[in-house]
């Protein structure tokens, strides 16, 4: 009995714990326990090329241009301005796929607790950089943009 109920909880644990590793960890760092906004320049040692060069860019503007709306005027990684904390934390779920020096990790998660244009689906892009995981890349599978292809116009002259 008690030998089945082992088997039961460890058939019922494996699956989670199959989806969780250090490219995840590496993602869920910007959703739990408080979300975080990716351009921010305290976390810019997470990033790699390519949007390193968008993030500078959008420093950029800011600098040159406070009263301005920078480039990234969302949380990248939310695919939204406004969101509830507790229902992004409570409908999180990470699915991450490895091969190499490459990762994706797949983060689904609502919004709001109502409201199926809360939804979101994000793919997030990973290289292993000197024993380390770092986000090359983000894309939203809700919306069908890729961070490093956002173009950042705001305060540039037109050629």
């Amino acid at each position: 009995m008690r030998l089945t109920v082992l088997a039961a909880a460890l058939s019922i644990a494996a699956p989670a714990a199959a989806l969780a590793g250090p490219a995840s960890n590496a993602v869920k760092f910007f959703y739990v326990p408080a979300v975080k906004f990716e351009a921010d320049a305290k976390y810019r040692d997470r990033f790699t090329e390519p949007v390193t060069k968008l993030f500078d860019l959008n420093d950029q503007v800011q600098k040159a241009k406070p009263d301005e709306v920078p480039c990234i005027d969302f949380a990248p990684g939310l695919d939204a301005q406004d969101f509830d904390q507790k229902t992004v934390a409570k409908t999180l779920k990470l699915a991450e796929a490895v091969d190499g020096d490459s990762a994706e990790v797949t983060a689904t998660f609502s919004l709001f607790p109502e409201g199926d244009d809360s939804k979101r689906e994000m793919v997030w892009s990973l290289k292993r950089v000197d024993g380390k995981w770092k986000i090359a890349d983000i894309t939203s599978k809700t919306s069908g943009w890729t961070l490093s292809a956002l173009e950042c116009l705001a305060g540039q002259a037109p050629e």
